[in-house]
């Protein structure tokens, strides 16, 4: 139910850098659905494992997320994200020294 990743690429800086790591877990998803503001790492054909922050929930049940930077690739480039794709949500952030 926990996974630590370490952050690749600059997506979500300047919260998220380069080298930071992040504990997931799919947990506070059992409680409460997604929402937006909640960042999330998930499997996307194509790109691999990403994380982005949740922007919206499309009415077909689908997360539209976003990165900060201009080029990320997220929902504008490959649409909402399914729910069954969602590895879980980041509960701790730790930062490269």
């Amino acid at each position: 139910m926990l996974r630590l990743f370490k952050i690749v690429g600059d997506s979500l800086s300047p919260d998220f850098a380069h080298g930071d790591f992040v504990l997931l877990s799919k947990i506070p998803f059992l409680f409460y659905p997604p929402s937006p503001g909640d960042v999330i790492a998930f499997h996307q054909a194509g790109y691999g494992l990403l994380i982005k922050r949740i922007q919206s929930i499309d009415t077909e049940g689908g997360v539209n997320v976003i990165g900060t930077q201009p080029e990320s690739i997220d929902s504008r480039v490959f649409g909402a994200v399914m729910p069954d794709k969602i590895l879980g949500k980041v509960i701790w952030h730790i930062r490269k020294t």
